[in-house]
Formats: C-alpha cells, sequence, structure tokens
C-alpha cells in the first residue's frame, strides 16, 4: 500500500532565490533625519532639506514614466521601474554599508586616542588634526551621503507605487550554481558507467 500524495515528482527541484537589497535595510544602514541633523550641528555640516530630496526624486521618476508612457507597454514600465528602483536602492544601501565601517572605523581611532600611553595620535603641529578627528570627520561626511541617498531611493519608491500601482519588492533571482548542475550530471554519469 503506497501513499501516492506523499511522493513527489523526481523531476521537480527547489531553486533557492537570491534576495535583493529592500527599503527596510537601506533605513537600518543609513542614518534617518534626526540623526543626520545631529550630525550636521555636531559637526558644523550643512542641514539637509531630507524631505526635500524625497520629494523631488519621487516627482523626477513619476514624470519620467509619464514621458515614457506612450513608449511602454505596462509591463514594460514595470520593469523599466523596477530596475530605477532597484538601482536607487542598491545605491543608498551601498552607501549605508560604507557609512557604517566608516564609523567603525572612528570609533577605533577614538579609543585608540584616548589611551595616554600611545605617542601615535598625540596633537601634532599647530592647525592639523589628529588622525582620530580626521576619522570623525569622513564619517561625519559619508552619514549625510548616505542619508541623501537614502531619502532619494525612498522617493524612488514612492514614485514606484504611484507609477505602477502597488509597493516595491527587490528583485529576487534564482541563486547561482553553475558547479551545481555539472556535478549532478557527472554523477548521473557515473552511477550508469557503475551499472
Amino acid at each position: 500500500m503506497t501513499n501516492k500524495a506523499a511522493t513527489s515528482r523526481p523531476g521537480a527541484r527547489i531553486v533557492p532565490l537570491r534576495k535583493g537589497t529592500n527599503l527596510q535595510m537601506v533605513r537600518l544602514a543609513c542614518p534617518d533625519s534626526a540623526q543626520c541633523s545631529l550630525i550636521s550641528e555636531s559637526f558644523g555640516l550643512p542641514v539637509l532639506d531630507s524631505d526635500g530630496i524625497r520629494d523631488l526624486h519621487e516627482k523626477l521618476i513619476v514624470d519620467t514614466a509619464a514621458a515614457l508612457d506612450e513608449g511602454l507597454g505596462e509591463r514594460a514600465m514595470q520593469i523599466h521601474m523596477q530596475r530605477i528602483v532597484g538601482a536607487f536602492v542598491g545605491s543608498a544601501y551601498g552607501a549605508g554599508q560604507f557609512y557604517s565601517r566608516a564609523v567603525s572605523e572612528a570609533r577605533d581611532a577614538t579609543a585608540k586616542s584616548a589611551c595616554d600611553d600611545r605617542d601615535e595620535d598625540v596633537g601634532g603641529p599647530v592647525g592639523f588634526d589628529s588622525a582620530a578627528q580626521r576619522k570623525r570627520e569622513f564619517a561625519a561626511d559619508m552619514a549625510l551621503q548616505a542619508h541623501a541617498l537614502r531619502m532619494a531611493a525612498e522617493g524612488a519608491v514612492a514614485a514606484y507605487e504611484h507609477v505602477v500601482g502597488e509597493a516595491w519588492k527587490p528583485f529576487e533571482r534564482a541563486a547561482e550554481h553553475p558547479g551545481q548542475s555539472v556535478d549532478r550530471k557527472a554523477a548521473e554519469l557515473q552511477m550508469a558507467a557503475l551499472g
């Protein structure tokens, strides 16, 4: 007595998906408006117009889609918009990761400079900043860049929803395992040779 429902098709295979970068990942990696304002104030940097950046990018993409509307079908527009928004989100996420590394380096350098027994980070001639100070300033610059790109990505995601009519999700492609299929074919040939 066999249970036909419990058997699976021998030809079916599960293809793992490679996850794309989503807006939540960007929000976790990049500073928000409040943190960006605090960084600008603490380092004497310009205060970014976060809402302006977001709104401008949303308008830009909506206007671009309107200009392409006659030339693209609905599915082509969706694919095109998917790629554009994916590029904005990917760029913002990359900037967020770079910012995180810059903050880590600044923290390490600042912690090392707090040690009184070290000579490396002792202030140099007048007018020259310490290495730790330069790393902190670099991290602050990267914070503003990451935040600006985050706001551009948020505007792009909002534009996608406006144009396509559904929430944007990252494209997920099948994970590439080129050696796996060759190994499977080799195993089948070897088993066939064994009889």
